[in-house]
């Protein structure tokens, strides 16, 4: 959709982002990457660009993952349109809206809503709730970005199922009435992996504690970064 031609292909920039991290020396933190149209005149249009250039930085992580329950507010930051939300891109100024917006009204976060009304997403995180059927339940991924943390969490959360914490996963569309009635809600991204969520505006979401699940998924997305399949985690020669 950017038009934006790769620097190089797609192997070797897996062997750039690796080195990256190798020469870091960072063993706990995140790596983040961007592709650009590169240095030019400063223009709207990509044609006065040079060439197309990658980024990446590591980031030294210095901070435990959190589980304390958060309050999160519904946003009145107009939505991405579907075109670009389901995108990854450096567009953030209404992510950053709706960031600001919260911690205007003393929360962590604020909950976009679709253009009829349906649940969406958080500013740079998926949400998800706990039914009272005990079902895992995740907005449609049609309007918004399919997280890569939110997309595993699913294929974890069917271990809960087959231990009977769960009854089922399901993605679909989620009305802001069953969100707020739901056992549980939760954000999940890169940043938070889980978080509890224990209040979306002035709705008590379940008995107003962290959830099982949630704190369940928690465990499990961080067990599966430490010791998780290969097809999900990549060796990094120190």
């Amino acid at each position: 959709m950017a038009k934006i031609e790769l620097p190089y292909d797609r192997e070797r920039i897996r062997r750039i982002l690796i080195q990256t991290v190798s020469a870091s020396k960072c063993r706990k933190g995140s790596l983040r990457y961007w592709l650009s149209a590169g240095p030019g005149d400063f223009q709207l249009s990509p044609s006065g660009c040079n060439q197309p250039a990658l980024y990446a930085v590591v980031i030294q992580d210095q901070t435990p993952f959190d589980s304390k329950g958060i309050k999160v507010i519904t946003s009145s930051v107009p939505i991405k349109p579907p075109q670009f939300a389901t995108m990854k891109s450096v567009n953030y100024l209404p992510n950053v809206l709706s960031r600001m917006e919260a911690e205007e009204n003393d929360a962590y976060a604020a909950i976009w809503l679709d253009g009829e009304g349906i649940v969406a997403e958080g500013p740079n995180m998926n949400v998800a709730f706990v039914t009272k059927d005990k079902e895992l339940l995740m907005p449609n991924f049609d309007n918004i970005l399919s997280g890569c943390t939110a997309k595993r969490v699913l294929t974890l959360a069917n271990e809960l199922v087959r231990e009977g914490k769960l009854q089922g996963v399901k993605v679909r569309n989620v009305t802001v009435d069953e969100g707020k009635k739901s056992n549980e809600m939760m954000l999940i991204g890169s940043g938070v992996l889980v978080r509890p969520v224990i209040q979306w505006d002035e709705q008590v979401i379940g008995d107003g504690k962290e959830g099982p699940v949630a704190l369940n998924l928690l465990s499990l997305i961080i067990e599966d970064m430490k010791s998780g399949p290969p097809t999900v985690r990549v060796p990094v020669p120190y």
